[in-house]
């Protein structure tokens, strides 16, 4: 077998044909600050992605809220036209508004409106993969239009070519079987991480179907950082005095750093996970893209698996 820690980390073909590398990047971290206007850095953004690519990720995760419109337009630059095999997957159901803040926005007429803003920025002709984002777990209000309503539009837009798999972000299994009775569901994407296991019912879900399982915010947005000042983090997301001596414990036996670890203990929780870690550095992302060469023992697992 390839030691190429992508490669490594295995493949996972989704119930509906679409197959990827379990290890990808997350492009929500290349635009400014708040994840609005440009980067600071344009020639590192398109160097992450271009790194990404060379290190063998074929499932970059986007939105052309990302900006808006700043990561898609990187994306395009750096990458386009596209590698075979490449899946660009985009999130739909939310806009900006002045103030910087994301808005649940997911009627029929927005959401056509926002898919073909996605074809635009990304220079494509079909998207291979387009999320539902749904309000209600805490990150996002959820939006005045229907659940089924929603879904079912975009399953429209799918019937004329413009999507070739359709994904939900931020759903319950309820939300996800109800929409499975109107069009195939490939990928769900929910909160989920070391410190955070709500979605657990979920992801259990997805491995029953052969669904795709993408954790967001697999680093916790950076809050497993040694250094970190706890007090400015919400409660729930504070490492106590002895999660974090397991946690260094269990990197140095293996040589990596805190992310290294919470992303392989992410790989090994179900062969379902695809892992999209996002950053805008490229020493971060290959040190990211190394969690597909750790082996953690039985043991390693059992203890990170009681810090939620």
């Amino acid at each position: 077998m390839s030691q190429d820690p992508v490669t490594r980390a295995g493949r996972f073909r989704a119930a509906g044909g679409l197959s990827v590398n379990r290890l990808g990047y997350g492009a929500m971290q290349l635009p400014g600050p708040m994840i609005w206007g440009p980067p600071a850095d344009r020639d590192a953004a398109l160097a992450v992605l271009r790194r990404a690519v060379e290190l063998g990720v074929e499932h970059i995760d986007t939105s052309d809220a990302y900006g808006p419109h700043v990561a898609n337009e990187l994306i395009r630059e750096a990458l386009h036209p596209y590698p075979e095999g490449l899946v660009i997957a985009t999130k739909v159901g939310v806009v900006r508004d002045a103030y910087k803040t994301f808005n649940a926005e997911a009627g029929p007429e927005a959401l056509r409106a926002q898919v073909e803003e996605n074809l635009a920025t990304l220079g494509l002709a079909r998207l291979d993969l387009v999320y539902l984002r749904v309000g209600g777990d805490g990150m996002l209000f959820p939006a005045e239009t229907p659940f089924e309503e929603s879904f079912g539009a975009l399953a429209r837009l799918r019937e004329r070519g413009l999507i070739r798999h359709l994904g939900l972000s931020g759903v319950t299994v309820e939300q996800v079987a109800t929409a499975r009775e109107t069009a195939p569901v490939t990928f769900v994407q929910n909160r989920f991480h070391l410190l955070d296991r709500d979605a657990l019912d979920v992801l259990r879900y997805c491995e029953e179907h052969g669904i795709a399982f993408v954790p967001y915010f697999p680093l916790v947005s950076g809050m497993l950082n040694p250094g970190i000042d706890k007090s400015r983090l919400p409660p729930g997301l504070r490492m106590t005095g002895e999660q974090e001596a397991t946690l260094d414990a269990i990197a140095a036996r293996h040589g990596a750093t805190r992310a290294r670890i919470a992303l392989a203990w992410l790989l090994a929780t179900s062969p379902a996970t695809l892992l999209i870690p996002g950053t805008r550095s490229v020493a971060h992302l290959e040190d990211n893209l190394g969690a597909g060469s750790i082996e953690l023992t039985g043991d390693d697992i059992t203890e990170l698996d009681k810090f939620a």
